[in-house]
C-alpha cells in the first residue's frame, strides 16, 4: 500500500462501498443500482468511531442534558428517563425497610377467639412473635404428638357441638400456640380436621387428623371446652398438658344437664308456645304439645334403632300433623293449621342452617356446604312426613284452610311471653347452662318486639323484618358472649326459635298436598328466603359487634380482599 493510499480518508473508503465495481457500464446520469445506494448530493455523516449507532428507544437525543434536571420535573416513566434498577443501599420506599415488616401487636386482655381469628387471617410471615411457653415439663417443652391430639380432640368437641368452622380454627390455632407450636396450621371440613406444624424451614412438617363421626347437641360441653381453651390461653393460669387431658377427659364424660324426658317436655313447650304465635288458644296449645312430644318419642325410638336422622326427623314429623287432621275431621273449633305449624316449629333445623350460612360468610364453602345439604336433608325428611300426612288427610275429606292460621293474637303480652318461653324450651333441647337460659329467653323476647314492632306495626316485609331482628339476636349474642368469654351459640341459637319460618312451610306443604303446586312452590321459597334471612341477620350482628364496636381486638380484623369475579 502506497502513501497516498494510507492517507486516504476513511470516509472515502466507506463511500466506495456504495459506488459501482469497475467496468460496469455507466449512464450518465449516474443511475443508482442499488437501493443502499447513497443519492447524489447528500453528504454522509462523519463516522464517529463505533461500531454501530444506538438505535434505542431509551437513547437521549442530542443535545438534550438531563444532568442538571431535577427529579421531580422528570418523573420516571419519561419516554426521554433512563430506567432505574433497584439499589440495595439505596431501596425505594416501595420495598420492604431495611426495620423489616411492623409486627403487630394484640392486646392480652381481650378474648382469646378474636386474638386468634386475627392472626389466622393474617400470612405466616405477618403473625405476631410466639410468646414464650411455660407449659412444658422441661425445657424442651412437650411432646409436638401430643400437643396436636390434644388440639384435634378439642377441636371434635367443638365441631361435633355445632360450632362454626372458623371458631373451630381458632380454637385450634390458641391451643398450639399456648404451648409454644406458633408454626401450625389448623384445618376444619365438615367431618375432618387436620392440623399441621413446621419446627422450622429446613424441618419436616408434622402432621395430625382426626374424623368426626358423631354429633351431638350439648352446649353445656360446648361452654366447658370453651372454658379450658380459654385457660390455656391464659398467661397467668399455667395448665400442663396432663392436666389439659384430665379436664378434657371429664368433659366427655359427663352426663347432659337435662334427662331424656326433661327434652321431650321442652320440645312439647316449645311447640305450643309456637302454635300460640300463630294465632293458636288453649286448645290449640294442648293439642301441638301432645303432637310434638310424641314425635320426639317416636324419633328416639329410631335414633335406638339406628335409623339415620333423615328417617327420625320424618317419623317425628308425622303426629303433630295427624293430631291436626283428627281434629279437623272431628270437627272440632280449632285451628288445625296451628297445631300443625307449632309441630313443625320444633323440628326445624335452624341451628345447622345458622352455622351452614356462618361457615359461607366467613369463606369456608366446603363444609357450609355440607352443612347446608345437611340442613336440605333434614327438611326433605320434614317434608315427606307432613307431606305423608296431609296427603291422606286430604283424601279423607279434611278441609285445611292455610288463612285460619294466618290471624295472630291482638294481645302483644301474650305473644312476647309465647315467644319468650319458646326460646326457654328451644334453650332446654340445646342443653345449655342453667346460667344463660335467661339471657337467651330474654334475648329471644327482645327478638320478637323488634319483628313484631316492623311487620304488624310497622308494616314492613316479613324478609326484611326477620332479617333486622336477627341481626339484632347476633349483636346481643356475641356481646353476652364476650361479656362471659364464652361462646356465642348458647345466646343466639334459641333466640332465633320464634323466628323460624314453620307457618310459611307448612302453608307451601298443603297448597302441595292440595294440588296447588305453584303456590306451594311460593310459599316454599318464602321460607326459605325467611330462613337465610335469619341466618344471615345473626352473622351481620356478630360482625358489626366486632367491627364497630372494637370487641375483642386492639386492631381491625383482616379478611379476605374481594375478587372482582376472577
Amino acid at each position: 500500500m502506497t502513501d497516498a493510499e494510507d492517507r486516504k480518508p476513511k470516509s472515502d473508503e466507506a463511500r466506495s462501498m456504495f459506488l459501482p465495481p469497475a467496468g460496469a457500464a455507466v449512464d450518465g446520469d449516474m443511475s443508482t443500482t442499488s437501493e443502499f445506494a447513497i443519492p447524489e448530493g447528500l453528504a454522509v455523516p462523519k463516522a464517529t468511531g463505533t461500531e454501530s449507532e444506538v438505535t434505542s428507544e431509551f437513547a437521549l437525543p442530542e443535545g438534550l442534558d438531563v444532568s442538571q434536571a431535577p427529579a421531580a420535573a422528570d418523573p420516571e416513566g419519561s419516554a426521554f428517563t433512563p430506567p432505574s434498577t433497584y439499589s440495595s443501599k439505596h431501596a425505594p420506599s416501595a420495598f420492604t425497610p431495611p426495620s423489616g415488616i411492623p409486627v403487630v401487636s394484640l392486646t392480652k386482655d381481650v378474648p382469646w377467639q378474636d386474638r386468634m381469628r386475627t392472626m389466622l387471617r393474617m400470612p405466616v410471615a405477618e403473625r405476631p412473635a410466639p410468646e414464650p411457653s411455660q407449659r412444658g415439663s422441661d425445657d424442651s417443652g412437650p411432646a409436638v404428638p401430643r400437643v396436636l391430639d390434644l388440639t384435634l380432640r378439642i377441636g371434635e368437641l367443638l365441631l361435633a357441638g355445632g360450632e362454626g368452622a372458623e371458631d373451630v380454627e381458632a380454637a385450634m390455632f390458641a391451643v398450639c400456640r399456648s404451648y409454644g407450636l406458633d408454626r401450625c396450621e389448623p384445618n376444619v371440613t365438615f367431618t375432618l380436621l387436620a392440623i399441621s406444624y413446621q419446627p422450622s424451614l429446613v424441618d419436616d412438617p408434622v402432621t395430625a387428623s382426626r374424623t368426626v363421626r358423631r354429633r351431638g347437641t350439648d352446649y353445656t360441653r360446648l361452654a366447658a371446652v370453651y372454658q379450658l381453651v380459654d385457660d390455656l390461653s391464659d398467661d397467668e393460669t399455667a395448665v400442663s398438658l396432663e392436666e389439659a387431658y384430665r379436664r378434657l377427659a371429664e368433659i366427655r364424660r359427663n352426663r347432659h344437664p337435662y334427662s331424656g324426658w326433661a327434652l321431650t317436655g321442652a320440645s312439647g313447650l316449645l311447640a305450643g308456645a309456637a302454635s300460640v304465635l300463630v294465632g293458636g288458644d288453649l286448645i290449640v296449645f294442648v293439642a301441638a304439645a301432645l303432637g310434638a312430644m310424641l314425635g320426639d318419642r317416636l324419633a328416639w325410638l329410631c335414633a335406638g334403632r339406628g335409623l339415620p336422622e333423615f328417617y327420625q326427623f320424618t317419623v317425628a314429623a308425622t303426629p303433630p300433623a295427624a293430631i291436626g287432621i283428627a281434629l279437623t275431621l272431628a270437627h272440632v273449633d280449632v285451628k288445625a293449621s296451628a297445631v300443625i305449624t307449632g309441630g313443625l316449629f320444633a323440628l326445624l333445623p335452624g341451628r345447622a342452617l345458622v352455622a351452614g350460612v356462618q361457615d359461607g360468610l366467613t369463606g369456608f364453602y366446603i363444609t357450609a356446604s355440607a352443612r347446608l345439604l345437611e340442613v336440605m336433608y333434614f327438611f326433605v325428611g320434614i317434608v315427606a312426613g307432613v307431606l305423608l300426612v296431609l296427603y291422606f288427610g286430604v283424601q279423607l275429606g279434611a278441609r285445611l284452610t292455610p288463612d285460619a292460621a294466618l290471624g295472630a293474637s291482638d294481645d302483644p303480652v301474650m305473644m312476647i311471653g309465647a315467644s319468650m318461653l319458646l326460646s326457654l324450651a328451644f334453650a332446654v333441647l340445646l342443653q345449655q347452662e342453667r346460667s344463660t337460659v335467661v339471657w337467651v329467653t330474654l334475648n329471644g323476647g327482645v327478638a320478637w318486639i323488634v319483628y313484631g314492632a316492623m311487620h304488624y306495626v310497622g308494616d314492613i316485609s316479613p324478609v326484611a323484618s326477620t332479617a333486622a331482628a336477627a341481626g339484632l339476636v347476633g349483636l346481643f349474642g356475641q356481646l353476652l358472649s364476650r361479656y362471659q368469654f364464652a361462646s356465642a351459640l348458647p345466646y343466639t341459637t334459641a333466640a332465633i326459635g320464634p323466628l323460624l319460618p314453620g307457618s310459611a312451610t307448612y302453608f307451601g306443604l298443603l297448597a302441595i298436598a292440595q294440588n296447588k303446586v305453584d303456590a306451594g312452590l311460593v310459599s316454599l321459597s318464602k321460607a326459605v328466603a325467611l330462613a337465610m334471612a335469619i341466618a344471615i341477620g345473626v352473622n351481620l350482628g356478630s360482625e358489626i359487634s366486632r367491627m364497630f364496636l372494637r370487641i375483642g381486638s386492639a386492631e381491625k380484623r383482616r379478611a379476605a380482599k374481594r375478587t372482582r369475579g376472577f
